[in-house]
């Protein structure tokens, strides 16, 4: 089994821009919101944070529940599980959306790089794995409402790399004298990932041809005709 131990302060990337640089009193009783998929999970966080110190004011089923119950109580963060009906990932691009000074947390089994990038562009400041110690679960949610980011060890080094490329990505741009929009950088990257105009609108939870408009609007600012022209650029 896991443990948080080192997840939490693996690689505690401080973000203090969150609750406008607020950091929060370690000793307030924090109010989170649960939307975790399997009862059996609910029923284990819901206990590790309550014995910690933490209020649970609201449990969601689906995303839609989450998104309409995050509202209703302004919790200081949300847990949400990425498998959660109506997808995890949307709920917490909408959370994060509407109720930009709550933090929100990815509580998953998931270990696929694809819904670790997913929850990160959506807008999570943590991605905890089930089978971690639930007793570590308090620290890590209490790490990420002071504006640091809760992620397991083993998955840094892909964040690290992802930011690696986007420096390659603006490095291109400045070469062409072009400027993308942080959509369009997204999109060009999951290109280079070789992923179909399909692929990368799930991904981003878009419509396929909102990906077609990027791709016109990234070939005509990189100066070339094709996406294997965009691509052979980014190789050089």
């Amino acid at each position: 089994m896991r443990t948080l131990e080192h997840e939490v302060d693996l690689c505690v990337v401080a973000h203090s821009y969150r609750n406008g640089g607020r950091a929060s009193d370690g000793h307030k009783t924090l109010r989170v919101l649960l939307g975790i998929e399997h009862p059996v999970e609910t029923i284990g966080a819901r206990l590790a944070l309550e014995r910690g110190g933490f209020e649970v004011c609201a449990e969601a089923e689906s995303a839609q529940d989450a998104i309409a119950a995050a509202g209703r109580e302004s919790p200081d963060v949300c847990l949400i599980d990425v498998d959660l009906a109506g997808g995890g990932i949307h709920a917490v691009e909408e959370i994060a959306r509407r109720l930009p000074g709550t933090a929100i947390v990815v509580f998953t089994e998931s270990e696929r790089p694809s819904d670790f990038f997913d929850a990160i562009r959506a807008g999570a400041s943590g991605y905890l794995l089930m089978d971690a110690d639930p007793d570590r679960l308090p620290q890590a949610l209490r790490a990420v409402v002071n504006g640091e980011a809760a992620l397991p060890r083993h998955l840094v080094p892909l964040l690290i790399e992802e930011y690696r490329k986007l420096g390659g990505y603006r490095s291109l741009m400045t070469r062409r004298g072009a400027e993308l929009t942080n959509r369009e950088a997204e999109v060009l990257g999951l290109m280079a990932e070789s992923l179909t105009t399909q692929e990368i609108a799930e991904r981003l939870s878009i419509e396929p041809v909102t990906v077609r408009t990027h791709v016109s609007s990234i070939l005509k600012k990189l100066q070339v005709s094709s996406r294997h022209d965009a691509l052979k650029l980014l190789r050089h």
